[in-house]
């Protein structure tokens, strides 16, 4: 029996049309809210005016950090300490108060893993007072200044603040680069036997910036460098670790200087040579890390294929929902009204049972009936007696037809649908012929 299908109960108020941009709306805003919750958007502006790639301030290092964007490095600023263990180079802007053992162990983690580049700090600011004319969010006013104690970290270089060129003009030199320093009355230099000069002061020759003479081979920064190396193994396969002691050779107050704006990118060509473009600017240290979230995780690789995986399912379903979008149903009858239903449901029943031999008996005895009405036959003989009259009136008509009894036997004798199907049509020939 075939199942009942649903008729509309009412008007649609709404147009397909505008359930459809509805629902996208709503699907891109929630997908969007996800995202930016998973990849930190969420948490704020890291320009708070410190000392780090979010700091837009004078001690901070966001001109640096889009200074390498637009020379074509791909920069990240992170905020997960995972990424301390990513390849490529890291930039490290710690705090005067960081734990030196911490950044030893960073440091030494990453000797196979990728080249780092620590910024040493040096000045101790606060931000503008409020309704200050002018300021912007994220700018501060230098107060002091104030050496890093890393106690655990590189303890056999000593660090020391101090004027040069009586505090009037400085500048710095480097392989074929020279600049200007914007603060002559304190910077901050460095000294150890086991530091290879990148960058020295103009006047006084101070070591502003410098690598670790480790053992390591590295052929861009020993083109830099000031001084040679005591010894290097080109099979030693570590990476270098650079530190700027100045932080004014790269901060936002450095940066405005042409000079240091190619220092910096002379530095990050000699460190990136054997990791490619990648620069990863970490922000935990600095107090702004967050621990990962399972939004975070779903957003970065390899769940990445997963949480987009989840998004086609469930745009297919919302695809599948759409297209059965419509007014209210409600089903009818289960059997109709009416004998043309009647004959339906029953043609259904025995169309699902497959019972079609079950037709052909109820067939022959209405067309054996519609025959005898149209012949004026007596309705009273027997089922033989009247086929045999049918035969004689059929004879006299077409001598050739196929008598109506051998159509009526092979009816009944019928089992399967093809065979019941040709004997009715037979008969409902020979009846369209006898009732002409």
């Amino acid at each position: 029996m075939s199942a009942p299908e649903p008729i509309a109960a009412g008007s649609n108020p709404f147009s397909a049309r505008s359930v459809l941009l509805l629902v996208l709306f709503g699907a891109v805003v929630f997908v969007a809210l996800l995202w930016m919750i998973g990849s930190g958007m969420a948490t704020g502006s890291a320009n708070d005016g410190g000392s780090h790639a979010g700091g837009k301030g004078l001690n901070g290092y966001a001109a640096f950090a889009e200074f390498a964007e637009r020379r074509g490095y791909a920069v990240r600023r992170s905020r997960n300490e995972g990424a301390l263990d990513n390849p490529g180079l890291l930039v490290l802007t710690p705090p005067q108060w960081t734990d030196g053992e911490e950044l030893e162990s960073i440091v030494s983690k990453r000797r196979f893993i990728g080249p780092t580049l620590i910024i040493s700090p040096k000045w101790v600011s606060y931000p503008v007072p409020a309704g200050t004319e002018g300021a912007k969010k994220g700018w501060v006013q230098l107060a002091d200044t104030m050496p890093p104690t890393w106690k655990g970290f590189l303890d056999d270089v000593g660090v020391t603040i101090g004027p040069l060129g009586k505090g009037k003009a400085a500048g710095w030199s480097a392989a074929g680069l020279s600049g200007k320093l914007p603060e002559a009355r304190a910077v901050l230099w460095g000294e150890g036997a086991n530091l290879v000069p990148l960058v020295a002061s103009r006047p006084g020759g101070r070591m502003l910036a410098a690598f670790i003479d480790d053992g390591g081979d590295y052929p861009l920064l020993q083109d830099m460098a000031l001084a040679p190396l005591r010894s290097f193994d080109r099979d030693n396969g570590a990476f270098p670790l650079v530190v700027v002691f100045e932080p004014d050779l790269l901060d936002n107050y450095g940066m405005g200087d042409v000079g240091n704006a190619r220092l910096a990118d002379a530095l990050l060509k000699a460190m990136t040579e054997r990791t490619g473009r990648s620069v990863t600017f970490d922000l935990t240290l600095n107090g702004l890390g967050r621990s990962a979230n399972l939004l975070t995780l779903a957003f970065t690789p390899p769940f990445l294929a997963a949480t987009l995986c989840l998004l086609l399912a469930a745009i297919a379903v919302g695809w599948r929902a759409f297209l059965r979008f419509g007014p209210p149903s409600k089903p009818v009858r289960a059997i109709a009204f009416g004998k043309k239903q009647l004959v339906a449901n029953a043609a259904g029943l025995i169309r699902r049972t497959r019972r079609f031999h079950l037709i052909a008996a109820p067939y022959l005895a209405r067309a054996r009936l519609r025959i005898v009405r149209a012949l004026g036959l007596p309705r009273e003989a027997g089922p033989e007696a009247t086929d045999a009259a049918i035969d004689r009136a059929l004879s006299a008509r077409n001598p050739d037809a196929t008598p109506f009894s051998q159509l009526a036997a092979r009816l009944s004798a019928a089992r399967r649908a093809h065979d019941v199907l040709n004997a009715a049509r037979d008969i409902h020939t020979l009846e369209r012929t006898l009732t002409r």
